[in-house]
C-alpha cells in the first residue's frame, strides 16, 4: 500500500509540473511579446510553436536572438519550478515535524546568510519581509535543519507519516562517544543524521547532542556499505564532513517566505562558529592501549593533582573565554589529551597556547582576578612572551604565546639566571575543538604533527625526567637578552 502511495503522489506531481511549466512558459511568452509590439496569447493546448507579436515563429537556429529567447523562457521557467518545488518541500517537511511536535531549527547556511542580511527586518516584521520567495527558494540541493536529540524520542511515527506525505527517508546511526572509556569501547550507537526527500529536494535534519563540557556536538555522516550513495548529492552536504562543536544557540521564531521557523537569533555568528566547528574525539582506544604498557597512576596524590589541574584549568578557560581569547592545550596538557585521555599526573603544571595576535593586555589583570597571581613574565610582546600563573599549591598554569612564520610555528623561552634564549618550532597548524576534563577546548587539528614535533617519535614512552632547555625535540638556542633589556623581559615575582 505504501509503495502504491507513493507512485500516486510522484504522478500528481509529475503532472502538477507539467502544468505549471505549460504556464510558466506561457508566461514569459506574453511578457516579451509585450516588450516587442502588441499582445499576445497562450497557444492553445497541443500548440508546439512560439510566435511573437508579428507572427514570426521563434527559430531554435543556433545564434538567432528569438531561439535565445525562447531557450531563456525555458531556462527561467525551470528555475521559477525548481523553486516552487524548495519552498512547497520544506513547507510539506515543517508541517510533518509539526505534528509530531518536534521542535527544529534552520541551520541551513545559505539560506541563514541571505537571513542575516534582512536580519532587522525580518525581526520587525512578524510576518517576514515580503511575501515573495527569496530564502527557501535560493538553488541548492537541500535545505538544513538541526534537531536536538533530547526533546524528541518517537521516530518510528514520525517515518510512517513522512512515507505517507510522499517522502523518502534516511537514517545514518554511529556509536555514541559520549559512552566511550577506558573500561568500556563497544558504544551504542546513535542516530545522527536523517535525509527526507521529495520529488527533486532533500531536508537533511542534523542531530545535536548535549556533552558534559555543556556544549552541543554533532556526529559524522558515514554511510554504511548498503546504503544508497547516489540517494542524494552526499558530498554537497555543508554538515556530517567532521564531527562539530557547538554552543547553545539563543533561538528566535520569525517568518520568512510566509513560513514560521526557529533561527538561531544571531546567525552571523552561528555561520562564525560553524567555520570552526571541527572536533576531534579523545582517543581512547588507543589511550587504553597506553596503560596496558604503562599502567596509570592511580596514587592519592595523582588523583589529587589531577583534580587540581583539571580546576585550574576550567577557571583558565574561563578567564580568556571571557576576554575572547582564543587558546588550545599546549606541551605536556595537550600530550596527556592525546596519548592518555588525561592529565599526566608528574607533569605539574597546565600548559596552554595563544597566538600572539590574540594577546590582550587584560590577560593578566584578569588572572589575578581570578586569583591566579603572576609568578613570572618572560620576554615581551614581540618576542618570546610567555606568562606563569601560580595555583592552588605548587600547580601552575604557563602560558605559551605563538609566533607565525611563513613555513612554521614557534614560541620562545628564557633561562633567568642567564638571559638565555630558547625556540621551540613547530609545524604550522590550526585549531580544532575537543572535549578533555568535562570542558570544550581546543586542540592543534593536526595534533600528531604537534606532539612528534615538541617530544619526537618516542612521544608514546612516558619521560619523567625532563628538562624545559634541552629534552624538547623542537628546541633551538635563540641568543641571549641584552642586559638592558633584563628587567623588562625578566620578571619573577
Amino acid at each position: 500500500m505504501q509503495k502504491i502511495n507513493r507512485n500516486v503522489v510522484l504522478a500528481l506531481l509529475s503532472l502538477t509540473s507539467l502544468v505549471f511549466l505549460l504556464f510558466q512558459l506561457c508566461y514569459y511568452k506574453f511578457y516579451l511579446s509585450q516588450k516587442v509590439r502588441g499582445g499576445a496569447r497562450c497557444p492553445a493546448p497541443g500548440s508546439v510553436s512560439l510566435r511573437s507579436a508579428n507572427g514570426a515563429a521563434f527559430s531554435k537556429v543556433r545564434g538567432s536572438q528569438s531561439g535565445q529567447d525562447s531557450t531563456r523562457w525555458i531556462f527561467n521557467a525551470k528555475l521559477v519550478f525548481l523553486s516552487t518545488v524548495k519552498q512547497h518541500v520544506v513547507r510539506k517537511f515543517l508541517g510533518l515535524i509539526s505534528s509530531h511536535n518536534i521542535p527544529v531549527y534552520l541551520i541551513d547556511p545559505l539560506i541563514l546568510g541571505l537571513v542575516d542580511k534582512d536580519i532587522e527586518q525580518i525581526r520587525s516584521s512578524p510576518d517576514g519581509p515580503r511575501p515573495e520567495c527569496k530564502y527557501f527558494c535560493a538553488p541548492r540541493d537541500f535545505t538544513t535543519f538541526a534537531l536536538l536529540d533530547k526533546t524528541w524520542k518517537h521516530e518510528v511515527g514520525l517515518f510512517r507519516t513522512a512515507e505517507k506525505m510522499g517522502f523518502q527517508w534516511l537514517k545514518i546511526i554511529n556509536k555514541d562517544p559520549r559512552l566511550d572509556g577506558m573500561d568500556d569501547l563497544s558504544g551504542m550507537e546513535i542516530p545522527l543524521h536523517y535525509i527526507f526527500k521529495l520529488a527533486s529536494h532533500a531536508i537533511h535534519l542534523v542531530v545535536f547532542y548535549e556533552r558534559s563540557g555543556n556544549f552541543l556536538w554533532h556526529g559524522p555522516l558515514r554511510l554504511k556499505q548498503h546504503m544508497d550513495r547516489k540517494f542524494v548529492p552526499f558530498r554537497k552536504l555543508h554538515f556530517g564532513r567532521y564531527p562539530g562543536a557547538y554552543e547553545k544557540p539563543e533561538l528566535l521564531l520569525v517568518s520568512i517566505d510566509d513560513l514560521k521557523v526557529q533561527i538561531p537569533k544571531n546567525p552571523s555568528s552561528f555561520l562564525e562558529e560553524m567555520s570552526h566547528s571541527r572536533f576531534l574525539e579523545c582517543r581512547y582506544r588507543e589511550a587504553r592501549a597506553f596503560f596496558q604498557l604503562y599502567p596509570d597512576d592511580t596514587s592519592l596524590d595523582a588523583v589529587e593533582f589531577r583534580k587540581k589541574a583539571k580546576s585550574l584549568l576550567h577557571l583558565a578557560a574561563l578567564t580568556l573565554n571571557n576576554l575572547g581569547v582564543k587558546f588550545w592545550l599546549s606541551s605536556g596538557t595537550c600530550l596527556g589529551w592525546y596519548r592518555q585521555c588525561n592529565v599526566i599526573p608528574h607533569s605539574k603544571d597546565v600548559d596552554l597556547g595563544i597566538f600572539i595576535r590574540d594577546y590582550k593586555a587584560d590577560i593578566i589583570p584578569a588572572f589575578q582576578k581570578a586569583g591566579l597571581p603572576l609568578k613570572h613574565k618572560f620576554g615581551k610582546v614581540e618576542d618570546s612572551l610567555e606568562l606563569s600563573f601560580q595555583g592552588e599549591d605548587d600547580v601552575k598554569l604557563d602560558i605559551f604565546f605563538f609566533y607565525e612564520e611563513d613555513d612554521h610555528i614557534w614560541n620562545g623561552g628564557t633561562q633567568a639566571k642567564s638571559g638565555k634564549k630558547f625556540k621551540y618550532l613547530f609545524p604550522k597548524f590550526t585549531l580544532c575543538w575537543t572535549e578533555f576534563v568535562e570542558l570544550k577546548v581546543h586542540v592543534p587539528c593536526e595534533t600528531l604533527q604537534y606532539v612528534e614535533a615538541n617530544y619526537g617519535p618516542e612521544w608514546k614512552v612516558p619521560v619523567k625526567t625532563w628538562d624545559w632547555k634541552s629534552s624538547p625535540f623542537n628546541v633551538q638556542d635563540n641568543g641571549v637578552w641584552p642586559i638592558d633589556e633584563w628587567d623588562n623581559v625578566i620578571q619573577i615575582y
